[in-house]
């Protein structure tokens, strides 16, 4: 047996709140269970009870033993002084107030049903499980679920938003310059976002605007500033990099000493940080207002052109600086700006609307709906369980679930696990 639980069972009144008596057998009646309390102090604060007829306004403590009180030491804090009730699955010893009258004690083993308890059991039964419900997700109802995953993904946006709301003090709220940093970490993917962030760091973002109207000279500072251009390579367009980022690096007086490396080991081609940074170069060079452009910005398609395009000339023929490679355009694919919107665009839409007291999350739902679900190994596990994952919005909601409940074992506050013990 879990506090856990006992709040649970407290908080949302899931025992027979009739006919309830104290162990001293005074009748009790619940009028309100008070404020969940999730810091140091008593369990709820603010309850009503009333006990054989007095009006008891205070706080309620919860222990899975009546001795707990003394384990945790609360006889010697004044903040449980105003405890009203103390509610204990098992009552094993008399607590007193200061008074040393005898603080009122409900044991709930005696009220709460056995299809609670036993569904409490087998959704926390240890096994060798991937979450605790695998075996009974699938049974969960869809309008539960759907309503559940609506839920996750606007709490996920939430999250994502400390980001945000922490670049945004770092460059004294330039929201064009978070969004560079945001979209640079993104193009460099799981592999190389670091090592972008860190170069999109050691910019200050008024260089880029000094330096987008000329596509050859935005590439060379973000080559420069990746470390890209420290090679001995005879190559014209290599050394007209070298010579660009050098009077670059004098005018500006940038240093790259702190940004991480690039990677190109074990990517795909495409994926390589030479063709990603020209690309977001070529971003840059086209949108001289990219923020103002995304937040007004609100259907799919609209992304989808906004987001259309390709690496400069030179990077047609190639992929690294040396090896010359059959000619092919390298355009931003759906999947990759799908990423973009995923993980960057959306967020930060949703950061800035709720900075200017804006609603939004219909305008987010409907883009996040409509953008094809990301396929991972979080993703295909749930829908090996249960075939849930049909949008971006299910998906990333899928991950909060995993990774913010499923694996912190929060069985009690997801709508899953509530629905399974109340089964």
């Amino acid at each position: 047996m879990q506090e856990d639980f006992l709040h649970y069972i407290w908080k949302h009144k899931k025992f027979q709140i009739n006919h309830l008596k104290s162990i001293t057998e005074e009748i009790v009646i619940i009028n309100t269970v008070g404020q969940h309390n999730l810091n140091a102090g008593p369990d709820f604060f603010n309850a009503q009870v009333t006990i054989n007829e007095q009006l008891w306004a205070g706080n309620v403590e919860i222990h899975v033993k009546s001795s707990d009180w003394f384990l945790h030491n609360h006889e010697q804090d004044k903040a449980y002084d105003n405890v009203i009730l103390h509610v204990v699955w098992e009552h094993d010893t008399d607590i007193f107030r200061k008074d040393n009258t005898v603080i009122p004690t409900l044991e709930l083993k005696k009220f709460v049903k056995k299809d609670v308890l036993n569904n409490y059991k087998k959704l926390f039964t240890k096994q060798s499980k991937w979450i605790n419900c695998e075996h009974s997700f699938t049974g969960i109802d869809d309008f539960v679920l759907n309503n559940w995953l609506e839920r996750l993904y606007l709490e996920r946006l939430v999250r994502k938003t400390k980001t945000i709301q922490r670049l945004l003090k770092e460059s004294k709220n330039d929201w064009e310059a978070v969004l560079f940093k945001m979209l640079a970490k993104n193009f460099g993917l799981k592999v190389n976002g670091d090592s972008f962030f860190s170069m999109a760091q050691s910019i200050n973002f008024s260089i880029i605007r000094k330096s987008q109207s000329n596509q050859q000279t935005l590439e060379a500072l973000l080559f420069g500033q990746s470390g890209l251009l420290e090679q001995d390579i005879e190559n014209a367009y290599y050394l007209s990099m070298i010579k660009e980022y050098q009077f670059l690096k004098q005018k500006f007086k940038l240093e790259n000493n702190q940004t991480l490396p690039c990677h190109f080991f074990r990517l795909r081609p495409s994926n390589f940080p030479t063709i990603r940074l020209s690309q977001l170069a070529s971003l840059y060079h086209l949108h001289q207002n990219l923020f103002s452009k995304i937040i007004e910005t609100n259907r799919l398609d609209d992304f989808y052109k906004l987001f259309k395009i390709s690496t400069s000339t030179f990077w047609e023929t190639y992929y690294t600086f040396q090896k010359e490679s059959k000619s092919s355009k390298k355009t931003l694919t759906k999947s990759f700006i799908d990423l973009l919107l995923i993980n960057t665009i959306l967020p930060l839409k949703f950061c800035y609307a709720k900075q200017k007291g804006e609603a939004c999350e219909v305008d987010i739902i409907k883009i996040a709906t409509s953008i094809t679900s990301e396929k991972n190994s979080i993703i295909d596990a749930f829908n090996n369980l249960k075939k849930v994952s049909k949008s971006a919005l299910d998906s990333q909601a899928l991950i909060q679930l995993k990774t913010e409940y499923c694996d912190k074992n929060k069985c009690l506050q997801c709508a899953v696990g509530n629905t399974l013990i109340t089964k």
